[in-house]
């Protein structure tokens, strides 16, 4: 599984003059299934059944991009993005 987790922080409203509230918002990119259609090129459609995007590092750097389990590019998985926002408030005396 190929996951990347990008975090980018903000701030949140306060919730009065006496606090501080900041926010941060992940988000994790999964790729899932492949959805290159082999039968392309005889005017059909079929897919290789790859659940999964696993990197392949046998390859060097190319290898990165290119699935272990069906050889396919990166690309022709399914990009899932998960987002979470989380604010975190601390009191200032």
């Amino acid at each position: 599984m190929k996951k990347r987790r990008v975090v980018v922080k903000g701030d949140c409203s306060s919730r009065s003059s006496n606090s501080t509230t900041s926010s941060s918002v992940v988000r994790t990119v999964r790729y899932v299934e492949c959805q290159k259609n082999h039968a392309a090129n005889i005017g059909g459609y079929a897919v290789d059944g790859c659940r999964e995007f696993m990197a392949n590092s046998m390859e060097g750097t190319n290898g990165v991009f290119t699935c272990a389990a069906c050889g396919c590019h990166r690309s022709f998985h399914r990009r899932e993005v998960e987002t979470e926002v989380v604010c975190e408030y601390s009191p200032t005396n």
